[in-house]
């Protein structure tokens, strides 16, 4: 048999796989392409927003511990500052200045007013930290069973050819096998940066609301001082 009329047959490059796959085998390998893409989005975009995310933070604690009075800091930063840490600390600020009456007198468990106003504004900033998190987590879960039925009906379909052509030649039963598989490893290629990608950004968010609590417990020990006093 001629070699070069085997060869467009035999062509195992990623295109020709996906060209002679079956209709259902290339939407699932679109699929998966399209979830991979998308994952690697939303990881380098929550890459780039919690480096700012912390940058901002430490350049606000400085700004907080410089011994600046904490009205001329809120002065300056506003009711609806742009960094996290700054909302969080504007949250406790406006709670605390609504605690005052007229005559300059607080109100009554002004100090759990505005821890309750900080831990609203830390759990904001939280659900914006994890925003488009659980799509990794669906896609890490999901997307090596998504390959996994494109590989099962793939084969399906490998078998279908070889009972009607009657011959279980190499050249006609590799063909589908690698169509087949073809679709397992792309799920597995959408799964595993996934997987790896959400457990380092979920540690990565968990830390930096850790910082935002800490700081919210700073506050509050700063307040209850004046307020004791």
């Amino acid at each position: 048999m001629d070699p070069s009329g085997l060869a467009p047959a035999l062509d195992f490059s990623f295109w020709a796989l996906f060209a002679r796959a079956t209709f259902t085998v290339q939407i699932v390998m679109v699929l998966l392409i399209v979830a991979s893409v998308w994952s690697w989005a939303i990881i380098i975009q929550k890459h780039i927003a919690f480096r700012h995310t912390k940058r901002a933070s430490s350049a606000f604690d400085a700004a907080f511990w410089s011994g600046e009075p904490l009205d001329e800091l809120y002065e300056t930063l506003g009711p609806e500052p742009a960094g996290a840490a700054e909302r969080v600390f504007a949250a406790g600020m406006e709670e605390w200045r609504r605690s005052h009456r007229q005559d300059g007198a607080l109100i009554p468990n002004a100090q759990a007013r505005i821890d309750r106003s900080m831990d609203v504004a830390i759990a904001k900033e939280a659900e914006r930290l994890n925003g488009g998190l659980s799509f990794l987590a669906t896609v890490g879960s999901t997307a090596p069973f998504v390959g996994l039925f494109g590989t099962v009906w793939g084969i399906k379909h490998a078998f279908e050819q070889i009972a009607v052509s009657g011959s279980t030649d190499l050249a006609v039963v590799a063909p589908g096998i690698a169509e087949a598989l073809l679709a397992t490893a792309l799920g597995l290629l959408a799964a595993i940066p996934a997987v790896v990608f959400y457990n380092k950004l979920i540690a990565d968010s968990d830390r930096i609301v850790g910082g935002y609590e800490a700081f919210a417990d700073e506050f509050a020990t700063l307040l209850s001082r004046q307020l004791d006093g």
